[in-house]
């Protein structure tokens, strides 16, 4: 069975914050709104376990800072008929970012900045655009988000990005960067990926064509932007990103700087998903020298655990062991025994330990890391705790405990369940449970979880990628063990399009998608189909791959099984599966089934 790789859970998702600029929004240039920015997007749930590494995903809101409750400000009443006086829109946006300082409360804000924008679109000069209104409209969207009603928000978004002209100078293209990077978060918090993406793209494309391509503002950019294409786990694109920012923050910051350092973990953060472990683990070794110039002892026990991951993918253990040993002494001095931090470290040495055929110290280690998670210290986040169940139930799973496992996996659900932006994550977890469903034969379930994980990745922009195939494959068997042939069709024609693109042709994953369509099609008559596409196999094994894998003579076997039944001998020129694999193709009709004996081929997972 293809191993499913479940969508790790953000480190930690900042709570929603409103930060509302002053008037003089344009000073800094379209590389400023960075602390302007509200519902920070969330940190990148890739799919290995070291922590996003760059800080610019959460900057603390100007408004928040203060420790003191300020008074507030007095109800006013307003005549709509007084919206025309231009004294007004300046007024309201006053009030509507006092209310928010204050904490009386979201919805008394909202009434104020919406008719703040009112005033603002009604006062606007013929022709001129207004950046009042932009701003106005920011804010709005903000409130909106910070109420959780982002559908909301987007429209008003999409209407502050068409203000402002770019050609006008920095405070127009200030304006229109911010807008787009507004409504990128607001797209990643509904789980909305690919769109999202796109939106940071715009935004990055406007910053650079005000500033030039190598302001540092512009690396800030590019790297949140690589980020979230580690999150959409479009690593190519975020590994070219990352690059750009090295090169600029090489150009502009001091050697061994925190904002290389940040660039450096990023990197390793891509290279080791693509399985590059000796280069991400170069990078992660210089960023854990700059750390230590800087004097940031607690980033340099993190970026010891980012190292033991990565000595641990290359099977040396003892340099391992030495890393997380490291990061859990200064973890334990610096935030007490009971930290998530130290929970971590638990479960990166269970799994160490599972590896090296340790079992009793592996079962401690997460018993220790569990004990953690249930009596959390305060201002340990849902998502930080879900993590580590997440990573936990997967060694329970190794343990051949799929109902604990299970369990686990149903209490990371539970807490991520009302959270923004936890769609793609918990489309993992759904798709983990099927997973292991359909292990201990609870097809119907299994089928579910598959059904609810597709759906939300579908949702999320993930459609295209090879985890949301490696789905489809899976949520097929679990058809076709509900004998839904039909349906199962359908889910492996769909998966293996999606494999060849992100795969190729010979990836074993795209290979067992391709016996899997051919059971399928022997198993509602489409004989001739089926043969093809197990010849076409067999001659991929033969001239790529080596007939050396025990998969080779199973399916020249089966292959030779259904040509006697045929009536055929074996094509050794077969087509391409180009044309081949067509679900509206009348060249075989469905035979009579009933009494058909089922297909002789082997299902893969």
């Amino acid at each position: 069975m293809p191993g499913l790789v479940s969508i790790k859970t953000p480190p930690e998702t900042p709570a929603l914050r409103i930060s509302v600029s002053d008037e003089n929004h344009g000073r800094n240039g379209p590389g400023s709104s960075r602390s302007e920015q509200v519902n920070p997007k969330t940190n990148s749930p890739a799919p290995r376990r070291p922590p996003s590494p760059s800080t610019s995903r959460a900057k603390p809101s100007p408004d928040r800072s203060s420790g003191k409750k300020k008074s507030s400000p007095e109800k006013v009443e307003i005549d709509e008929s007084s919206l025309d006086n231009p004294d007004l829109g300046p007024f309201l946006l006053k009030l509507a970012r006092d209310t928010i300082a204050s904490g009386e409360g979201p919805n008394k804000a909202l009434d104020y900045a919406l008719r703040a924008a009112k005033s603002f679109e009604r006062c606007a000069v013929d022709g001129e655009p207004s950046l009042d209104l932009a701003m106005s409209l920011h804010v709005v969207a903000a409130i909106y988000c910070s109420l959780v009603r982002f559908d909301e928000a987007i429209p008003v978004l999409k209407t502050a990005i068409k203000v402002p002209e770019v050609s006008r100078g920095a405070d127009h293209a200030l304006a229109a960067f911010s807008g787009y990077m507004q409504l990128g978060d607001t797209y990643s918090m509904l789980g909305q990926l690919d769109r999202s993406i796109e939106s940071y793209k715009e935004g990055l494309k406007t910053q650079m064509e005000a500033l030039g391509d190598t302001d540092p503002r512009v690396a800030e950019t590019c790297r949140y932007l690589a980020e979230a294409h580690v999150q959409a786990m479009q690593f190519d694109e975020a590994e070219s990103l990352c690059k750009k920012t090295l090169e600029i923050h090489r150009v502009h910051s001091p050697p061994a700087s925190l904002e290389e350092a940040a660039d450096r973990r990023l990197m390793a953060l891509i290279c080791e998903a693509k399985g590059d472990y000796e280069l991400a683990l170069e990078h992660l070794v210089l960023a854990n020298m700059a750390m230590i110039a800087n004097g940031q002892e607690t980033e340099v026990a993190t970026i010891d655990v980012g190292i033991g991951n990565i000595y641990l993918s290359l099977s040396r253990f003892d340099e391992a062991v030495f890393s997380y040993q490291k990061a859990l002494t200064v973890f334990k001095s610096s935030k007490g025994d009971n930290h998530p931090s130290v929970a971590s470290v638990y479960v990166r040495l269970a799994d160490l330990y599972y590896k090296t055929g340790k079992l009793r110290e592996s079962r401690s280690y997460c018993e220790n890391a569990l004990r953690i998670y249930a009596k959390p210290v305060p201002g340990t986040t849902p998502e930080d705790i879900a993590s580590g169940l997440m990573e936990i139930s997967a060694i329970y799973e190794l343990f051949n405990e799929p109902e604990e496992a299970l369990k686990l996996l149903l209490k990371a659900m539970k807490l991520l369940e009302d959270k923004p932006g936890q769609q793609s994550t918990i489309a993992g977890i759904e798709a983990r449970m099927g997973v292991m469903f359909y292990m201990v034969g609870r097809y119907e379930e299994a089928r579910s979880s598959f059904e609810n994980a597709v759906t939300k990745l579908r949702a999320s922009g993930e459609r295209k990628s090879a985890f949301f195939g490696v789905v489809l494959n899976q949520m097929g068997l679990s058809s076709v063990q509900l004998f839904k042939i039909d349906e199962a069709a359908e889910l492996f024609e769909e998966a293996r399009e999606i494999l060849e693109q992100e795969c190729g042709h010979c990836h074993q994953d795209t290979l067992g998608v391709y016996s899997n369509l051919a059971a399928t099609y022997d198993a509602i008559g489409r004989v001739d189909d089926a043969i093809e596409i197990l010849e076409y196999v067999l001659k991929l094994r033969e001239e790529k791959l080596g007939t050396a894998n025990p998969d080779f003579n199973d399916e020249k076997k089966r292959l030779a099984e259904l040509l006697k039944e045929a009536g055929r001998s074996r094509n050794k020129n077969p087509k391409s599966l180009e044309n081949l694999i067509d679900p509206t193709s009348k060249r075989t009709t469905k035979k009579e089934t009933s009494s058909k004996k089922w297909s002789a081929f082997g299902f893969r997972s």
